[in-house]
């Protein structure tokens, strides 16, 4: 048995469980390995699995990894599937439960779900734990929930930085600044390029502060990193959500955000490959079976109105942070930090224009073909 898992441990015996029962929420934050012969991961997505796109049926032990740099022609496991000699079989889909009529029932189950995901994380010893902090309510209630030291990595004039300084303030929090320089961008592009295997800029340009911030915590002496993800994807954090514009196919503001949640699966492995390049173990207590059982109950209502985003989120997150955290609008980290404009301006004083096809792109592949051998 080779197994993984998210925030919290998990074991062989829980995995067989939720396969017999079919159970995509069997109490975990997420797992992917081997069990019984059998390559799994969970529902959404949550630890990285890749296999090898050449590999035998069923796959050696030589054609899966954790991390795409140790195979050849690594392909991410699809989520909520067994891998064995007969090939990917999805056994858990993500569920569609009916919508809780009960406003003040379904924030409560929030709230609780919330609390036992942090008391989770907690238990398996919050000393080493610290807190990728943006200013913005995802993280700030994650921050106050588990009282852990905050970290934000921004350039000096960064919106993130300013942020994460004016809610630590009101939070009463003292706030650690990892201010970025051209010379750590540079530096750290190749390592988040070839840890995610993904060059490409935007995915880059996300990965890069969460590296630099774990890279700081680590130093520091902090085994994990906790963080705010998830909650965008299951509480209707995103304006296309609001506008069901071309950018979503569903038709229904809960339909959207089902498509949000569906994504993670593409975008965690991502970021938890990122952090662990970084010295760092992530965290993501918002991610936790329980919390996603009690997000996809959210009706309508509380997902967003005419005038907020994350409605029904904002309202459990007001009984543990100020009122002027709750409802600051965040930007994306890539934007937040600068870290897209910076990258920007790299490509461009190396030569690679705008007027050029994915431009930023070109310079982080020369960066990974300068360190070649």
């Amino acid at each position: 048995m080779t197994l993984r898992s998210g925030s919290t441990r998990v074991d062989a015996e829980t995995v067989r469980e939720a396969l017999e029962r079919r159970d995509p929420f069997p109490g975990t934050a997420g797992f992917a390995g081997e069990v019984d012969g059998r390559l799994v991961r969970d529902v959404l997505g949550r630890v990285p699995l890749f296999l090898d796109r050449e590999s035998s049926n069923p796959p050696a032990p030589a054609d899966w990894a954790f991390s795409p740099v140790d195979l050849e022609d690594p392909a991410l496991a699809p989520a909520g599937t067994v891998v064995d000699g007969d090939g990917p079989n999805r056994v858990w889909d993500l569920p569609n439960p009916d919508p809780e009529p009960d406003h003040d029932r379904a924030l409560e189950a929030v709230d609780r779900a919330i609390r036992t995901a942090v008391d989770a994380v907690r238990s398996e010893d919050a000393a080493d734990t610290a807190v990728a902090f943006s200013g913005g309510v995802d993280s700030a209630l994650v921050a106050e929930l588990l009282d852990a030291p905050l970290y934000v990595a921004g350039f000096p004039d960064s919106h993130d930085v300013e942020a994460a300084r004016t809610a630590a303030d009101a939070m009463g929090r003292e706030l650690t600044v990892v201010e970025l320089t051209h010379d750590d961008l540079e530096r750290a592009v190749s390592r988040v390029a070839r840890a995610t295997g993904r060059t490409n800029a935007m995915d880059v340009q996300i990965a890069l502060p969460l590296y630099l911030t774990g890279e700081r915590a680590a130093a520091d002496g902090f085994d994990r990193l906790a963080v705010g993800q998830g909650a965008d994807e299951l509480f209707g954090g995103y304006e296309k959500v609001v506008r069901l514009d071309h950018r979503v196919e569903a038709e229904t503001v809960r339909g959207a955000v089902r498509e949000q949640i569906l994504t993670l699966a593409d975008q965690l492995p991502r970021d938890v490959l990122a952090l662990e390049a970084a010295g760092v173990e992530p965290v993501a207590p918002l991610l936790h079976d329980v919390v996603v059982e009690a997000a996809l109950e959210l009706p309508t209502e509380l997902l967003v109105t005419d005038e907020t985003r994350k409605y029904g989120f904002r309202q459990v997150a007001a009984e543990y942070v100020p009122e002027a955290v709750v409802h600051r609008e965040k930007k994306a980290v890539q934007y937040g930090s600068l870290a897209a404009r910076e990258l920007d301006r790299l490509a461009r004083q190396a030569g690679y224009k705008r007027r050029m096809d994915d431009h930023v792109t070109k310079y982080v592949r020369s960066l990974l073909e300068r360190e070649e051998p």
